[in-house]
Protein backbone atom coordinates (compact mmCIF):
# COMPACT_ATOMS: atom_id res chain seq x y z
CA UNK A 1 0.00 0.00 0.00
CA UNK A 2 2.76 2.38 0.78
CA UNK A 3 4.15 2.25 -2.79
CA UNK A 4 0.79 3.15 -4.33
CA UNK A 5 0.58 6.28 -2.20
CA UNK A 6 4.09 7.31 -3.20
CA UNK A 7 3.12 7.17 -6.90
CA UNK A 8 0.02 9.26 -6.31
CA UNK A 9 1.98 11.79 -4.31
CA UNK A 10 4.47 12.33 -7.13
CA UNK A 11 2.65 13.72 -10.19
CA UNK A 12 6.00 14.59 -11.76
CA UNK A 13 7.09 10.93 -11.76
CA UNK A 14 3.68 9.88 -13.08
CA UNK A 15 3.90 12.37 -15.97
CA UNK A 16 7.46 11.31 -16.80
CA UNK A 17 6.46 7.61 -16.89
CA UNK A 18 3.43 8.36 -19.05
CA UNK A 19 5.52 10.37 -21.52
CA UNK A 20 8.21 7.68 -21.77
CA UNK A 21 5.64 4.93 -22.31
CA UNK A 22 3.84 6.96 -24.98
CA UNK A 23 7.12 7.68 -26.76
CA UNK A 24 8.17 4.01 -26.73
CA UNK A 25 4.71 2.94 -27.91
CA UNK A 26 4.86 5.38 -30.85
CA UNK A 27 8.33 4.18 -31.85
CA UNK A 28 7.08 0.59 -32.06
CA UNK A 29 4.47 1.45 -34.68
CA UNK A 30 5.34 0.78 -38.32
CA UNK A 31 4.05 4.16 -39.40
CA UNK A 32 6.45 6.01 -37.12
CA UNK A 33 9.10 6.28 -39.82
CA UNK A 34 6.67 7.47 -42.51
CA UNK A 35 6.99 11.07 -43.56
CA UNK A 36 4.35 13.04 -45.48
CA UNK A 37 5.35 14.51 -48.83
CA UNK A 38 3.89 17.35 -50.81
CA UNK A 39 3.84 15.49 -54.16
CA UNK A 40 2.50 12.08 -55.15
CA UNK A 41 4.57 9.72 -57.32
CA UNK A 42 3.73 9.74 -61.03
CA UNK A 43 3.26 5.96 -61.40
CA UNK A 44 2.62 2.88 -59.28
CA UNK A 45 6.24 1.82 -59.48
CA UNK A 46 9.11 1.23 -61.85
CA UNK A 47 8.19 -1.01 -64.76
CA UNK A 48 4.51 -1.37 -63.83
CA UNK A 49 2.02 -0.80 -66.63
CA UNK A 50 -1.24 -0.38 -64.78
CA UNK A 51 -3.49 -0.32 -67.87
CA UNK A 52 -2.02 -3.55 -69.22
CA UNK A 53 -2.32 -5.24 -65.85
CA UNK A 54 -5.98 -4.24 -65.44
CA UNK A 55 -6.79 -5.38 -68.98
CA UNK A 56 -5.12 -8.75 -68.40
CA UNK A 57 -6.92 -9.28 -65.10
CA UNK A 58 -10.26 -8.51 -66.72
CA UNK A 59 -9.54 -10.84 -69.63
CA UNK A 60 -8.42 -13.64 -67.30
CA UNK A 61 -11.73 -13.34 -65.44
CA UNK A 62 -13.51 -14.20 -68.69
CA UNK A 63 -11.67 -17.54 -69.04
CA UNK A 64 -12.64 -20.89 -67.56
CA UNK A 65 -11.11 -21.50 -64.11
CA UNK A 66 -8.77 -24.24 -65.37
CA UNK A 67 -7.59 -22.09 -68.30
CA UNK A 68 -6.96 -19.21 -65.92
CA UNK A 69 -5.05 -21.47 -63.51
CA UNK A 70 -2.86 -22.85 -66.29
CA UNK A 71 -1.97 -19.40 -67.64
CA UNK A 72 -1.31 -17.90 -64.23
CA UNK A 73 0.87 -20.79 -63.11
CA UNK A 74 2.78 -20.94 -66.40
CA UNK A 75 3.35 -17.25 -67.08
CA UNK A 76 2.83 -15.29 -63.87
CA UNK A 77 4.32 -17.89 -61.49
CA UNK A 78 6.88 -18.94 -64.14
CA UNK A 79 6.41 -22.68 -63.57
CA UNK A 80 7.30 -25.45 -66.01
CA UNK A 81 4.72 -27.60 -67.77
CA UNK A 82 5.64 -30.50 -65.48
CA UNK A 83 5.18 -28.42 -62.32
CA UNK A 84 1.78 -27.17 -63.49
CA UNK A 85 0.75 -30.72 -64.36
CA UNK A 86 1.68 -31.89 -60.87
CA UNK A 87 -0.12 -28.95 -59.24
CA UNK A 88 -3.31 -29.48 -61.21
CA UNK A 89 -3.24 -33.27 -61.31
CA UNK A 90 -3.07 -33.44 -65.11
CA UNK A 91 -0.68 -34.92 -67.67
CA UNK A 92 2.00 -32.62 -69.12
CA UNK A 93 0.59 -33.10 -72.63
CA UNK A 94 -2.83 -31.95 -71.39
CA UNK A 95 -1.24 -28.84 -69.87
CA UNK A 96 0.54 -28.03 -73.15
CA UNK A 97 -2.72 -28.33 -75.08
CA UNK A 98 -4.68 -26.39 -72.45
CA UNK A 99 -2.04 -23.61 -72.48
CA UNK A 100 -2.26 -23.18 -76.25
CA UNK A 101 -6.06 -23.11 -76.23
CA UNK A 102 -6.21 -20.79 -73.22
CA UNK A 103 -3.86 -18.35 -74.97
CA UNK A 104 -6.13 -18.41 -78.03
CA UNK A 105 -9.14 -17.66 -75.84
CA UNK A 106 -7.25 -14.89 -74.04
CA UNK A 107 -6.32 -13.28 -77.37
CA UNK A 108 -9.96 -13.50 -78.47
CA UNK A 109 -11.13 -11.83 -75.25
CA UNK A 110 -8.54 -9.05 -75.49
CA UNK A 111 -9.18 -8.53 -79.20
CA UNK A 112 -7.51 -5.51 -80.77
CA UNK A 113 -6.84 -3.93 -77.37
CA UNK A 114 -3.77 -6.08 -76.77
CA UNK A 115 -1.76 -4.43 -79.56
CA UNK A 116 -2.56 -0.96 -78.26
CA UNK A 117 -1.73 -1.88 -74.66
CA UNK A 118 1.61 -3.47 -75.49
CA UNK A 119 2.63 -0.61 -77.82
CA UNK A 120 2.31 1.95 -75.00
Amino acid sequence: MLKAWNRIDSPEAYARTALVRTFVSQRRRKSWSERPTSALPESAGPGVDVELRVALQGALRELLPLDRAVLVLRYFEDRSVEQVALDLGKKPSAITTRTARALERLRAVLGDDVGQLIAQ
